[in-house]
C-alpha cells in the first residue's frame, strides 16, 4: 500500500488543514522528470516519519485551482503544512536528507 496519498480540491481542506499532525504537499505533474525523481523520497519520508507526518500529492494539472492558490510556479514544489499552515517551501528537487533535517523542527 502506498503511503503517500493523491489529495485534490474536494478532500485538501480535510486532509491537510484540519490535519491532526504536519502534512508535507508534494505539488506535481505526470509529465515532470523531477518530480518523478521525488515521488521515491517522498515514499520513503512518509514510511520514516509514519504516524508523525502524513505525506500527500497534489497533480496541478488536475489541480489548478490549488495550484494558484499556494502560488506554484514551478514543479516540484513541496510545502509542509503545520495546524493548517504554511510553514515550510521547498522548490525543486530535494533529497531525503535535506528534507528530513528540515522537517525536525516541526515533528
Amino acid at each position: 500500500m502506498a503511503l503517500v496519498k493523491d489529495v485534490g480540491g474536494e478532500d485538501f481542506h480535510q486532509e491537510v488543514i484540519q490535519a491532526e499532525v504536519p502534512v508535507l504537499v508534494d505539488f506535481w505533474a505526470p509529465w515532470c522528470g523531477p518530480c518523478k525523481m521525488v515521488a521515491p523520497v517522498m515514499e520513503e519520508i512518509a514510511g520514516d516519519y509514519e504516524g508523525n507526518l502524513k505525506v500527500v500529492k497534489i497533480n496541478v494539472d488536475e489541480n489548478t485551482d490549488l495550484a494558484s492558490r499556494y502560488d506554484i510556479m514551478s514543479i516540484p514544489t513541496i510545502k509542509l503544512f503545520k495546524g493548517g499552515k504554511e510553514v515550510e517551501n521547498f522548490v525543486g528537487a530535494q533529497s531525503k536528507e535535506d528534507l528530513a533535517e528540515r522537517l525536525q523542527e516541526h515533528i
